[in-house]
C-alpha cells in the first residue's frame, strides 16, 4: 500500500500538462488537481501534525495542554486565512491520572503492565488487594450472581481479534464492566485492553459513570499481562492482586475551536469537516487524533489557496473532550457544538470526520441517494485513481465528534481507511508521530480535499437525497 501510494505521489507531480486550478472552473476539474497536488505532498498535514504533537504532548481532555493546543490551532488557523475563527469553551469535569501500580502480592509477586480507566477513582493511600476471578467476556461477568465476587477483584479476558468492528464489539467491556463487577462485590476490576498490538502497553479509555461516579477502581491490564495472569490460573494458583491508583477530579473547562471558508454563493449552508484536538495522557494523540485534526485542516487549507472560495462554507471544527466521559451529563464537544450552533443545524448540509489515525483511505461511505446522484457519480471519477471503493457498509453515525448532528438530522459521508494497524497503539504509549507515514497522511488530505470541494461546489441536497433513502 506504502509502495503505491507513492507511485502515486510521483506520477501525480510530473501532470505538467495539466491545467492550473485558475484555469479551468470545472468543479471536477479543481477536484482532481485538489488531488494531486495533495499527493505530490503540496500541504501542510505533517508539519500541522508534527508541531501539535512536539509542542504539547499529550492533550487529556481539560488539561493546560488542551487548552495551550487549542490556542495554537486556532492562532495558525487564523495565520492560514481562515474566517470567523472562535474558541467556544464549555464546562468539563477533568480527570487526572496520578500515581498508580498493579501487582500481584503473595507466593508469586510481580508487578503488572497497567493503567487506571478514565474516571476510575482512586483506592485507599495503601491500596485494594483481592483475590482474581477471571472471566471470558462481559456477558460472563453478568451471567454471575449477585455476591459472587464479595471482595474479590474481576478480571475480563476476552482478546480482541485483528478484525474489521472488533473494537465496538468489544468497547462494552471497558464500558460497563465496572458497574457489573460492583453489583456482585468486587473491590476493584481488571479489563485486558482493547487493542491489537504485542507491545507491553495498556490500552486505555474511558468507563461509564453510574450516579455520578465509576463504581470501582478499573484498571485496562497488557495483553501480556493477563495472559501471565491466566497462565498463573491455570496451573492452580490462587492470583492475589493489589491495586493502587492516586486519580482525582478537577473542575476544569474544553472547547471546541471552529473555523471557516466562508461560501461565495450559499454561506448559510455549512460542511462540517471535524477532528479532535483531546488525547489520551500516555502518548503524544499522533494518530488519535493529531493525525485527523492535520487532515481536516490542511484539506481545507488547500481549498483555502484556490483563486475563489467554495460556492457553501466549509467549516473545520476541531472537537475537544472526545475522549472522555463526563460523572452528571453527557456534555462533551460533540454536545457543545450542537447546543452552541442548535439554530443553524437546519443550515448544515454534510458533516464529517477522520478520527481513524492517518491509514490510507480505501473506500468512501454515502447515503444511497447521494451515492447514485450525478455528484456521487463524480466523486468516484476523482477518488478511482486513489483506489477508494465505493463501501457496502452505511455511513452509520458518522464518528463520535458529528454523532450529535447527524442524530440531528445532518447526513454523514465516511472516508474509510485502512485500519489494520490502528488499534496496536490506539490509546497507548506508544501512539506517536512515528506511526504516521507521509504518503498515507498525504493520501487522506487528498480524498478529503476532493470531497470537501466538490460537496461545497455542488448544489445537490444530501438531506432530501439522505431522507429519499430512508423512506424507500
Amino acid at each position: 500500500m506504502r509502495s503505491a501510494l507513492r507511485l502515486l505521489c510521483c506520477l501525480a507531480a510530473l501532470i505538467a500538462v495539466a491545467p492550473s486550478v485558475a484555469a479551468t472552473e470545472d468543479p471536477e476539474a479543481i477536484a482532481a488537481q485538489l488531488r494531486d497536488r495533495a499527493l505530490a505532498g503540496d500541504g501542510i498535514a505533517y508539519d500541522f501534525v508534527s508541531e501539535l504533537t512536539t509542542r504539547f504532548g499529550p492533550r487529556p481532555a481539560g488539561s493546560s495542554a488542551e487548552h495551550a493546543a487549542a490556542d495554537w490551532a486556532a492562532a495558525r488557523l487564523r495565520a492560514l486565512g481562515f474566517d470567523g475563527v472562535e474558541i467556544q469553551r464549555f464546562p468539563l469535569v477533568g480527570w487526572i491520572r496520578g500515581e498508580e501500580s498493579v501487582e500481584i502480592v503473595g507466593a508469586h509477586p510481580q508487578r503488572l503492565a497497567a493503567a487506571a480507566l478514565g474516571g476510575s477513582p482512586a483506592t485507599p493511600e495503601d491500596g485494594i488487594e483481592g483475590e482474581v476471578v477471571p472471566f471470558d467476556s462481559l456477558e460472563a461477568l453478568r451471567a454471575a450472581p449477585p455476591g459472587a465476587l464479595a471482595g474479590r477483584i474481576a478480571l475480563v479476558n476476552q482478546r480482541m481479534p485483528r478484525i474489521a468492528g472488533a473494537y465496538g464489539a468489544l468497547v462494552p467491556g471497558r464500558l460497563f464492566a465496572p458497574g457489573e463487577a460492583a453489583d456482585r462485590g468486587a473491590v476493584g476490576l481488571l479489563l485486558r485492553s482493547i487493542g491489537t498490538g504485542r507491545a507491553r502497553f495498556a490500552h486505555v479509555g474511558s468507563t461509564r459513570y453510574r450516579d455520578g461516579r465509576v463504581p470501582l477502581p478499573s484498571f485496562a491490564l497488557a495483553g501480556a499481562d493477563a495472559d501471565q495472569v491466566e497462565r498463573l490460573l491455570a496451573l492452580g494458583k490462587t492470583v492475589r492482586v493489589r491495586l493502587h491508583s492516586q486519580a482525582g477530579h478537577v473542575d476544569t473547562h474544553s472547547q471546541n475551536v471552529v473555523a471557516e471558508l466562508r461560501g461565495r454563493e450559499a454561506p448559510d449552508e455549512v460542511i462540517v469537516l471535524a477532528a479532535h484536538l483531546d488525547s489520551w495522557d500516555a502518548g503524544t494523540g499522533a494518530i488519535d487524533d493529531g493525525a485527523g485534526v492535520a487532515i481536516v485542516v490542511a484539506a481545507a487549507e488547500l481549498i483555502a489557496r484556490l483563486p475563489q472560495r467554495p460556492r457553501r462554507s466549509l467549516r473545520v471544527v476541531l472537537y475537544g473532550a472526545e475522549e472522555v466521559a463526563q460523572p452528571h451529563t453527557p456534555e462533551t464537544g460533540g454536545a457543545a457544538y450542537l447546543e452552541r450552533h442548535a439554530a443553524e443545524v437546519g443550515n448544515h448540509v454534510l458533516a464529517m470526520e477522520s478520527d481513524f489515525g492517518a491509514g490510507a483511505v480505501q473506500a468512501l461511505s454515502l447515503p444511497g441517494g447521494v451515492a447514485e446522484s450525478e455528484f456521487g457519480r463524480a466523486l468516484y471519477r476523482v477518488l478511482t485513481p486513489m483506489a477508494v471503493v465505493p463501501s457496502r457498509e452505511p455511513p452509520g453515525r458518522g464518528g463520535v465528534d458529528i454523532a450529535p448532528l447527524v442524530e440531528a438530522g445532518v447526513p454523514a459521508f465516511v472516508l474509510r481507511q485502512d485500519g489494520s494497524r490502528y488499534f496496536d497503539f490506539h490509546h497507548t504509549a506508544d501512539d506517536t508521530l512515528d506511526k504516521i507515514d507521509r504518503a498515507e497522511l498525504d493520501q487522506n488530505v487528498a480524498a478529503w480535499a476532493a470531497l470537501a470541494w466538490l460537496a461545497a461546489e455542488t448544489g445537490t441536497d444530501f438531506r432530501a437525497l439522505s431522507a429519499a433513502e430512508v423512506d424507500q
